[in-house]
C-alpha cells in the first residue's frame, strides 16, 4: 500500500479536505493572517502551520468530527475559562465541525502564542 503524499501547501491541504470543511479551514487561515500577517505558511507534520521568526507559531488540521488547533497557549485566567469547552487534550483545541467556530477565540489563541514566542 502506498503512503499518501503530504500536501505541498496549505492550499492543497484545504483543497483535499471535505467540501463542508473547506470554508472553515480557509477562515481559520485568514484569521491567523489577520493577527500576524508576517507569519510564513508551511506544512509541518503534514498539516497547515505558520512560522514566526523561525519558530512554529500555530498549526491546524481537519479531522472527522472537529478542526484542531495546536498548540494551546497558557494565556490568562479569562482566556483559560473561555477556551475550556474546546480543550481536547493538554495541547489541542477542538472545534466541532457541525458548530460555528469562535474565530475571535482563534485570534486570542494566536495572540497568546505570539506572546509565548
Amino acid at each position: 500500500m502506498a503512503t499518501p503524499k503530504p500536501p505541498a501547501s496549505i492550499d492543497s491541504y484545504i483543497a483535499s479536505s471535505p467540501k463542508n470543511v473547506r470554508p472553515q479551514l480557509e477562515k481559520i487561515r485568514q484569521t491567523i493572517h489577520e493577527v500576524v500577517p508576517e507569519a510564513i505558511e508551511l506544512i509541518s507534520y503534514q498539516i497547515p502551520s505558520f512560522n514566526l521568526y523561525g519558530t512554529l507559531l500555530i498549526s491546524f488540521a481537519a479531522w472527522t468530527r472537529h478542526i484542531a488547533i495546536y498548540p494551546v497557549p497558557s494565556g490568562d485566567a479569562a482566556f483559560r475559562k473561555e477556551i475550556s469547552p474546546y480543550i481536547g487534550s493538554k495541547s489541542t483545541v477542538r472545534f466541532a465541525i457541525d458548530k460555528p467556530i469562535p474565530y475571535d477565540l482563534v485570534k486570542q489563541i494566536v495572540a497568546f502564542r505570539i506572546a509565548e514566542i
